[in-house]
């Protein structure tokens, strides 16, 4: 495709990603349009956006999962660009071949390399040629009962059973013992084939207490590529991301340049351009794997972003017009570190289960190096359509430490009432101990899962406090100073 100037994007997605994408594009004299679900069209989102266009009425497999929909509304808006965002159509080939046959610059890699890095098995086998290593397991095309637990036996237990296509931990089952593979297989199958479409498998060996480290890479047409640095992404439930920070904590350098190199080799490998991710398992004696590439940009960009002073979206909107990367990799480095915290709205005391509600009261915090991403405000209903994912809260400062001081005082300070979050269990969370340490691993949550439990007090009294409006009474600069805080009265207790 020739080199053309971007000048109207059609975001093709909700909530804090939407924002994220339009502020970018504002900074840049670009017109920024939301295409959106019916019921969301007047969503806090929309408010960001220079134009919104209608996905039409239903769930998200008829609006923001519908290609035909997505290139009639960039059509409809004149948008010249379409960006995906993260989640629904981003790492679906089928928009990237879309745009192509409709004229529409797509802001990501090409289809056929979305095709290539969306099947798990093909990957790995890509990355073993490539010379980049992978986790010793089976992804032949031979799917039967009986080769497949030949395959295991050969792998030894305990093992992973993944699904080839999709991601998000669906179609995963950890076995420990050849008596469970038949019904492991048989349930990741079933949840691959409705969650993606494809019940494809592959089996790899099980690592205990791995940890989850990602390469920020970034590729141009002009054939250059280069990292930005690592992420940790080891803090997770049922498989997804709570916490990232970066940079890695208990990370040398010589790993660090092992790595990179090895990400690096996996871009080029596959001629990607735009801004993608390479996933690693890193085990404790220091071994890593290949885990996956996403071919889009990932949730956690901020703490890349805050470490490297960079704006990965607008590279990714130059990158798409043509331009050459803006950076070289020798004009990239770390300053200070930053950590990331997800707020969902969700029960952690009950398994993470999703919740809904409207909310009643949204404060966010501020102050120096916090950042908030946020696809919420005060009157904004959650419901079960869509992830729970309500904002991303960043804190940067020159330490390890001091970031994590600051991001505790953050999340103290961030109140969200009228659907349960977990605000208060990611506070502790990060103020625990080994997390402070940097003594972390996929395995945890569970693993301090007695010491993150909630000891409630009186909430009731807390949230009455709140709503009556306690709280701006006692800031008041009219208030004496000496007037105790009523998180102090409530024992310390803050939403």
């Amino acid at each position: 495709m020739d080199r053309a100037m971007i000048r109207r994007v059609l975001v093709a997605n909700r909530g804090e990603i939407a924002i994220r994408i339009a502020r970018s594009c504002r900074e840049m004299g670009i017109e920024s349009v939301l295409a959106s679900s019916e019921d969301e069209l007047s969503s806090f989102a929309a408010g960001y956006f220079d134009d919104v266009v209608s996905l039409g009425e239903g769930d998200s497999r008829e609006t923001y999962l519908n290609v035909s929909r997505v290139i009639d509304a960039a059509r409809a808006a004149g948008a010249d660009a379409i960006h995906p965002g993260y989640g629904f159509l981003s790492e679906r080939a089928a928009l990237a071949s879309a745009c192509e046959d409709a004229g529409i610059v797509f802001i990501g890699p090409g289809a056929d390399v979305i095709e290539l890095m969306g099947s798990k098995s093909a990957s790995r086998q890509l990355m073993t040629r490539l010379g980049v290593p992978v986790v010793p397991g089976y992804d032949g095309e031979e799917q039967g009962q009986d080769r497949m637990t030949e395959e295991a036996g050969k792998i030894g237990f305990p093992l992973l059973v993944k699904a080839s296509a999709g991601g998000g931990g669906k179609g995963m089952r950890v076995v420990r013992d050849p008596g469970g593979l038949v019904e492991a297989l048989d349930a990741a199958r079933r949840e691959a084939g409705k969650s993606f479409g494809n019940d494809r498998l592959l089996m790899e060996r099980y690592i205990e207490q791995p940890r989850h480290v990602e390469f920020q890479v970034f590729g141009d047409r002009q054939g250059s590529v280069v990292h930005l640095f690592e992420r940790d992404c080891s803090i997770q439930r049922r498989h997804q991301k709570v916490v990232e920070e970066t940079p890695a904590p208990l990370f040398s350098p010589e790993l660090r340049q092992k790595m990179s190199e090895a990400a690096l080799a996996a871009a080029r490998g596959v001629g990607y351009t735009n801004a993608g991710t390479v996933e690693f398992i890193l085990a404790p004696g220091g071994e890593f794997y290949f885990l996956e590439m996403n071919t889009r940009l990932q949730v956690e960009h901020p703490i890349t972003e805050s470490v490297t002073g960079t704006d990965l979206v607008r590279a990714q909107i130059r990158v798409a017009e043509g331009q050459p990367l803006p950076w070289r990799q020798e004009e990239i480095f770390q300053r200070g570190h930053a950590v990331e915290c997800r707020i969902y709205a969700e029960d952690a005391e009950n398994d993470f289960l999703p919740q809904t509600g409207t909310i009643t009261t949204y404060r966010e915090p501020s102050g120096p190096g916090i950042r908030v991403d946020a696809g919420v405000m005060r009157g904004s209903e959650i419901t079960i359509r869509y992830d729970p994912m309500l904002a991303k809260l960043v804190a940067w400062a020159e330490s390890r430490d001091a970031a994590i001081d600051r991001l505790v005082r953050g999340l103290r300070e961030f109140v969200v009432l009228g659907v349960t979050t977990n605000l208060s269990y990611l506070r502790r969370v990060v103020d625990h101990e080994a997390f402070r340490e940097g003594k972390v691993h996929t395995g945890f949550l569970g693993e301090h899962r007695e010491a993150l439990r909630k000891e409630r007090p009186d909430e009731l009294a807390a949230i009455a406090a709140v709503l009556a409006g306690v709280i701006p009474a006692a800031r008041s600069p009219h208030v004496s100073s000496s007037l105790p805080s009523v998180w102090d009265s409530l024992g310390g207790w803050s939403p």
